[in-house]
């Protein structure tokens, strides 16, 4: 199966929900965030950087838990812009 390439939007979608995990993590460690979402800290490393611009949905359904971050205003805020 060959996916779609991501959209240059796409792409930006994903660095602003990176940006806003790793603004909510603070002066907390990367390890200590992703161990606790069950989650390893490399796949958080490649959300916060924009390396996994569609990470899946109970993986950013974890972050936002261990982060205390509302999936409804992190959707919101990551939302793309209507054409």
């Amino acid at each position: 199966m060959v996916r779609t390439p991501l959209t240059p939007e796409e792409h930006e979608r994903g660095e602003r929900l990176g940006r806003l995990l790793r603004e909510a993590r603070g002066a907390r460690s990367m390890a200590e965030i992703a161990a606790s979402a069950g989650i390893s800290a490399e796949t958080l490393r490649k959300i916060e950087t924009g390396r996994a611009p569609t990470p899946a949905f109970f993986t950013v359904a974890a972050l936002a838990r261990v982060l205390g971050l509302s999936m409804d205003e992190l959707a919101g805020l990551c939302a793309l812009a209507p054409a």
